[in-house]
């Protein structure tokens, strides 16, 4: 665990990709409970997995959100679910990648009041090895993170969904100082890098998955390795079994926006066995 100095954090728990039933089973069931144990002032949860493994619907994100996340983020599966088009302009804690063109429904950040001052949450999408190709997500957070600056919040989040950890680690630098906190999601595992950098920003490459433990990124082992021993399509089921909650939890300074500690978190729920 880093830590630095701080007076009355702001306490920040963030969820990386929920998988299936599974992963969405155990993560609605332990919000709550999280919440009190870890004294938790915010949460925000990366659902865009969360339906059947691809996608979300418009009743799991209420689900999470009425369990307690503040904010759900999502990445490239985002209109997987074709309901979910519809809702996103009805429900602004339901986030899309910011580097989608003008017009897309939704939005890519929102600001929310807390007891300790307001925090922004920002989505965006790499562009190495991921699809949909979108706009250059380092030029579109650094003008929304200025915007954000300009109307006063310092408390500022990032779900940078990418698929390569250089290009994670190299947004993280790209807004050290600039945002409070910074968390890749995407590829499912959940790497040991936690740190504070020079500047004040808090950043994991990636904080893994909600999802089966006993599977490949949360898919049934034997699809995914006959796949690989054949080269033949297959179906790729969620898994079963026992589920791992991955993400991280951070302090922030509601004066300065500067992250004072940053833990990872990786939880087994033995009673969450279910499949989609």
């Amino acid at each position: 665990m880093v830590k630095r100095s701080g007076m009355q954090p702001l306490r920040i728990l963030f969820l990386g990709d929920v998988v299936g039933e599974p992963g969405r089973s155990a993560v609605i069931d332990q919000l709550p409970e999280l919440r009190k144990e870890l004294s938790l002032d915010f949460i925000v949860v990366n659902g865009e997995n969360a339906a059947g493994g691809r996608g979300i619907t418009p009743k799991i994100a209420i689900d999470l959100l009425r369990a307690g996340a503040a904010v759900i983020t999502t990445g490239d599966h985002v209109w997987d679910q074709q309901e979910i088009v519809d809702y996103f302009p009805t429900e602004p804690r339901l986030l899309r990648p910011i580097n989608y063109p003008d017009g897309t429904p939704g939005a890519g950040s929102v600001v929310l009041e807390t007891p300790k001052g307001e925090v922004a949450v920002i989505q965006a999408q790499g562009r190495t090895f991921i699809q949909p190709p979108l706009e250059n997500p380092f030029l579109l957070v650094d003008r929304e993170i200025e915007r954000l600056h300009a109307r006063g919040v310092k408390m500022i989040f990032l779900d940078f969904h990418a698929e390569t950890t250089s290009e994670k680690i190299a947004m993280a630098y790209a807004v050290d100082g600039k945002a409070s906190l910074v968390v890749g999601t995407h590829t499912h595992v959940q790497t040991a890098d936690e740190r504070i950098l020079a500047g004040g920003t808090g950043a994991l490459t990636d904080a893994g998955m909600c999802g089966p433990e006993e599977s490949v990124l949360g898919r049934a082992v034997e699809s995914v390795v006959w796949r690989f021993r054949t080269g033949m399509p297959t179906r790729f089921p969620i898994a079963k079994g026992p589920v791992r909650l991955c993400g991280v939890v951070a302090d922030l300074d509601p004066g300065s926006g500067r992250c004072l500690s940053i833990e990872r978190l990786s939880r087994r729920i033995d009673d969450s066995a279910t499949a989609d």
